[in-house]
Order: C-alpha cells, then structure tokens, then sequence
C-alpha cells in the first residue's frame, strides 16, 4: 500500500519563542498511519454440511484510499463464489456491485488488479473521506471449495491459509475440535457451536488447518463464564500513539473505535490516574464530520449525568473525555477516531541519554511512532518496526491475547 498517496504529513511549531534565549520546540505532527486491508480486514468461515465443500463467508473489509469510489475483493482462485450480497457497515444498506475480470478491475479503480483473477467491485456509498477517512463494507458470500474444506473418514478438515490478521472459523453443529494448528481462542457459540477465533501476528498468510469430529450428544448453551470469553479477532479498537521528544512526558494519540449498538450516542474516554489529557478532538471516519468533545472532572462528571461501565467510582480526580454524537438507529454502526494529547511523566521520560517509555497496552494492535531523530534501542515485548512516509521509526505491537500487554522500551537519539 502506498503511502504517500493517502496520507498527508505536516509539521508545526510546538510554541513561540518566548525570550530571546529560549528557541521553540518543534516535533511532527501526527498523521494518519495508514493500516493494511490485511491488518483491519476480519473473516468469518461458518463450515456447512461437510458433503458439500462449501462455507459461508462474512467478510469486513475497509477502503482508505482518499477519494476512492469502489472497493475490489479479490474471489480467490479455485473457489466458486455464490450468494453475494454487500452492505455499507455505517447505513447497514445495500451497495451495488458486480463481478469483473482482473482486466476491468485495472481500468475501474484497482491498477494492481491480478489480470488472471476475478474481482467483486463494490461501489461505496460515498467516497471515502480525505485524512483517514474509511469506507467500510460488509461482503456475504458462500464459497464452494472441496480441497480446503473437505472430509477425512468420519472427520471434518478445513485446510487453508488465510492472509487476514482477524479471522475465525465455526464449525458445524455437533462437531468437536480434534485439531488446530494455530494457536487460537475456542468459544462455544449459543446454538452449540465451536468458533475457533485467531489473530495472525506474522507478516505471512497464516497455514490454518482444522480438524474435528462428529460428537453425538454434544449440543451447546450459554456459558455461565460467557462474558469472559469475549471474541479478540473481532475488536475493533485501534490505537496509535506520536511520541513528542521524551523531555516533555507528552504525546499524542488518536484511537479508532467501531461502536454498532442501537441507541448508543456517546464515547468515554477515562483518563488513567497520572495521566492528564488536552486537546480532545474526534471524527466520523465514515463522512470525515467532525464530533463535539469535552473534558469533564469529578462533580462535572454527576451533574452531566454521564454513565459507562469504566466509570465505576466517580472521585473527585476522575477525568474523562466525553464525545457525543447522534444516536445510533438500528442497523447502523459508526467508524470514530478520537484524538487526545497525554503527558504521563511516570511513564514517558529520559533516564540518562535514553528514552524510556513503559505503558500497558489492553487493544490488539497498538502503534507507536517515534519523534524525529529517535531509534529503538530495546523492547520487552515483540514488536514490528517500520517507517512512515517523514522517516520517522513505527513500532507495531499486536497482542492477540484477551488481556493486557507490558510495553516497555528504549530508544536513542541519532545525529
């Protein structure tokens, strides 16, 4: 994915210079880093009756491109796709789309396009927004596909690599899990089956392969431990933090969040104790609208008669940030970007020459960037690095585990 393309890189000035002895600090503003489909794309495979080769499909996919007018998924080779549909995930409303030859999708929107592929184009609801802006789409289809999904004697094999970071697999009623090569979350689903659920944290297709048995009496229930059991690969909170020069404890960061329920009209932000937060502003990535945002502490809190399930115990330190914006109506979803700056002394700081910077992380992607100038030098915790179109270093952490990770880490300047 080219960068340069879709993403605008400014800079600014930190302050005005103050007296004749103080220069001003100037670091990079945050941009937009631009993710992969690969990376935010979640599949679902629900396994039908076994005879017959062929699975269900549920596939969220998202357009960044600025300006962009349509959306090509690729039909993979050997597969005979039936039963399309397509929906706008903001409206949850039908979109137009067709299947077109790799040499149609060049000339339509899609220059790379596989000239020995076929391709479903998608035309989008609206262009997708400048500066990050998102167009989110929702294909359902049923793949036929004997060599990937198949039987084994009495067993069930689904054998085939899948390139997205989300996905999950559900087999079919009655079916128990034998084998799994992919280290994965196994829930039970309320009719009784089992989802087996993966975030792929390598650069390469994942090589998914599955087997499991016919069980009978095996039928299925809510877990009394349901809540607990929560689907990783399908979260949609996404957060990138912009590290100021590590003398001023600040940083900026913008965190992107799908909220899809009925009635819900508003964000919280809590703000973790020992951190402060200023210049909150939000977007809908779906229309690039901006959204209304306020700080509110302690007895603000109560009398704005705000409620939300972090927002446990209202002291009078307790800090949120608050987003409004119109209730959601059945259907619909919404594509939020919220953006905050943070100083947090005790976790962001120098010690000696070194940039030290020790936070928990509770999403499943996280991305750092760097200040200009900085290099990581350590890290706890497995990471990717990268640059983005300035040249500044980008770190890459993906925790496909239902809980936090420790990211702690070092960096140094370099002349």
């Amino acid at each position: 994915m080219n960068t340069k393309t879709k993403w605008r890189v400014a800079m600014f000035a930190a302050s005005a210079m103050l007296t004749a002895m103080s220069a001003p600090t100037v670091w990079a503003q945050p941009i937009a880093v631009p993710p992969t489909h690969a990376a935010t794309a979640y599949t679902r495979y629900e396994l039908l009756a076994p005879e017959t080769g062929k699975f269900f499909i549920l596939y969220d996919i998202t357009e960044y491109k600025s300006g962009a007018t349509a959306l090509f998924n690729p039909i993979r080779k050997g597969s005979v796709a039936t039963g399309e549909s397509v929906t706008d995930m903001a409206t949850g409303k039908p979109l137009h789309f067709e299947v077109v030859t790799g040499e149609k999708a060049r000339t339509t929107g899609y220059p790379k396009a596989d000239l020995a592929s076929d391709y479903i184009r998608v035309t989008l609801a609206r262009p997708v927004p400048a500066d990050g802006g998102e167009g989110r789409v929702r294909i359902l289809k049923t793949y036929e596909d004997k060599p990937s999904y198949h039987l084994d004697g009495r067993d069930i094999v689904f054998d085939r690599p899948l390139g997205n970071k989300r996905n999950a697999v559900v087999l079919p009623v009655g079916y128990t899990l034998t084998a799994c090569n992919v280290p994965s979350q196994v829930t039970q689903e309320a009719d009784g089956r089992l989802r087996i659920s993966f975030l792929n944290n390598t650069p390469a297709e994942a090589p998914l392969k599955i087997r499991a048995t016919p069980t009978p009496g095996f039928t299925g229930g809510k877990s009394s431990l349901a809540k607990k059991f929560g689907e990783r690969a399908i979260q949609t909170r996404d957060i990138v933090y912009f590290l100021r020069p590590p003398e001023t404890h600040t940083f900026d960061l913008y965190h992107d969040y799908t909220e899809d329920k009925e009635g819900v009209g508003q964000y919280v932000n809590v703000v973790r104790p020992g951190s402060e937060a200023s210049n909150p502003s939000a977007r809908n990535l779906d229309t690039g609208e901006t959204i209304p945002a306020q700080i509110l502490k302690g007895a603000q809190i109560t009398a704005a008669g705000v409620h939300d399930h972090e927002l446990e115990t209202i002291t009078p330190d307790t800090e949120i940030v608050l987003f409004k914006f119109k209730p959601l109506q059945a259907g619909e979803s919404i594509r939020l970007r919220f953006s905050e700056t943070y100083t947090d002394p005790g976790r962001y700081k120098v010690v000696g020459d070194e940039m030290v910077f020790d936070r928990s992380f509770g999403r499943a992607i996280n991305s750092i960037v760097l200040p200009a100038g900085w290099k990581l030098t350590n890290s706890a915790a497995p990471v990717e690095v990268s640059q983005i179109a300035d040249g500044r270093t980008r770190l890459d952490f993906l925790n496909p585990r239902p809980d936090e990770t420790g990211v702690l880490f070092t960096a140094r300047r370099v002349p």
